[in-house]
């Protein structure tokens, strides 16, 4: 590992430690989470929900399977970096194209290796998620702590602007094994949805398609009017409300306008923020967990058929209980209790807190997208 270049590392309540960087050269800030997944590090890097976070890994050895395009969830990377125990520049895999070092650094992220990650997931277990700077560039301490104190905070910031589409098009492409299941559902024939992106998912995008939906992903400043009036002349039969980064309580706007639809009735399914922002919009406001939830492996009970789902989950923010005054609770973590999943009472609107998906992750819950398909 002597080809790597230090990197220096202050996190917000006091630790400064040394490591070493395989990823992109500067000097970034963020939160920092840990992410229990044994795998899939690519998808998590590129996932747009991570932006501005920076990700410990708990599984210890990574980069062993190289990283290619097929496996993006987005057009880039949004996360400030990734924290592993032991890093793998040689990478064995077919279907590897690149080593993960050239990875972040085509999408100027910061990988940070050679540091205790059991040390600081029990830190961010115990004292929950905190800001951080890394800087491959600056190595004294109360200099980073400076600049840290001067960054702004991941509750401060709207990251939607910089992951949500600028442009509104069709997505066409199922899941990566649809030659198999040829879009057998022929209660969604003709059917067509408009996504509305917060930092949407592409598996996510390709459920939708897989369900045998239309799908057609517009940008998060859409006015609610225009989707009103497209579902009044029957050109689309629901809306979509992806999973996006940061606190949700920073998304007036946007909860203003879903708002519009709750009250026009229009068909909704929403997954982690867009779940979250349902609640706002009701009048619910989202509260911070501890540590949040991060990873593949996340126990949740199906209510309805009391069926245990291992799932993915990534997500900081949680709707409340007091969400039961209005909505019925379709899902609960078996880890903490907390809500996963409601269906609002006397409206054709419901949602998930993890991910169903599950790229990276296991697909017990893909049958929700289907669910939506055949309530349209």
């Amino acid at each position: 590992m002597s080809k790597f270049k230090s990197i220096w590392i202050y996190i917000e309540n006091g630790i400064f430690l040394e490591a070493k960087s395989f990823g992109t050269e500067g000097t970034k800030t963020g939160e920092i989470v840990f992410n229990t997944s044994m795998s899939g590090y690519q998808e998590i890097m590129s996932d747009p929900s991570y932006a501005g976070q920076f990700v410990v890994f708990t599984m210890p050895e990574i980069g062993n399977v190289g990283c290619n395009d097929n496996d993006m969830e987005s057009g880039s990377v949004y996360s400030s970096g990734m924290i592993v125990r032991n890093y793998q520049d040689r990478y064995s895999s077919f279907r590897g194209t690149s080593t993960l070092s050239e990875f972040l650094n085509s999408y100027d992220s910061l990988g940070i290796c050679q540091i205790d990650t059991r040390f600081l997931t029990k830190m961010i277990r115990d004292e929950g998620p905190k800001m951080m700077i890394a800087s491959t560039e600056i190595s004294d301490k109360q200099e980073l702590k400076e600049l840290l104190s001067k960054s702004k905070r991941i509750e401060e910031i709207n990251y939607i602007k910089q992951v949500s589409t600028k442009e509104i098009y069709e997505h066409k492409v199922g899941s990566w094994d649809s030659e198999k299941q040829e879009y057998k559902n022929p209660k969604s024939i003709g059917k067509k949805i408009v996504v509305l992106d917060f930092g949407v998912k592409r598996n996510i995008l390709n459920e939708l398609k897989q369900s045998g939906l239309s799908v057609e992903v517009m940008p998060n400043n859409t006015p609610a009017v225009k989707l009103i009036e497209r579902f009044q002349k029957k050109e689309i039969q629901g809306v979509f409300l992806s999973n996006g980064p940061g606190d949700p309580l920073i998304l007036k706007d946007e909860a203003k306008e879903i708002k519009k639809l709750i009250d026009a009735k229009v068909p909704m399914f929403a997954i982690c923020l867009g779940h979250q922002l349902l609640s706002i919009a009701h009048g619910y406001n989202t509260y911070k967990l501890k540590f949040g939830q991060h990873g593949g492996n996340h126990p949740v009970q199906n209510k309805e058929s009391l069926v245990v789902e291992i799932t993915a989950q990534n997500h900081n923010y949680n709707v409340p209980d007091s969400i039961c005054d209005i909505a019925k609770i379709t899902h609960i973590n078996l880890f903490d209790n907390t809500i996963e999943g409601v269906s609002y009472n006397d409206s054709p609107i419901f949602s998930v807190q993890h991910h169903p998906e599950a790229s990276p992750g296991p697909h017990e819950s893909k049958y929700i997208f289907k669910k939506f398909a055949n309530s349209l």
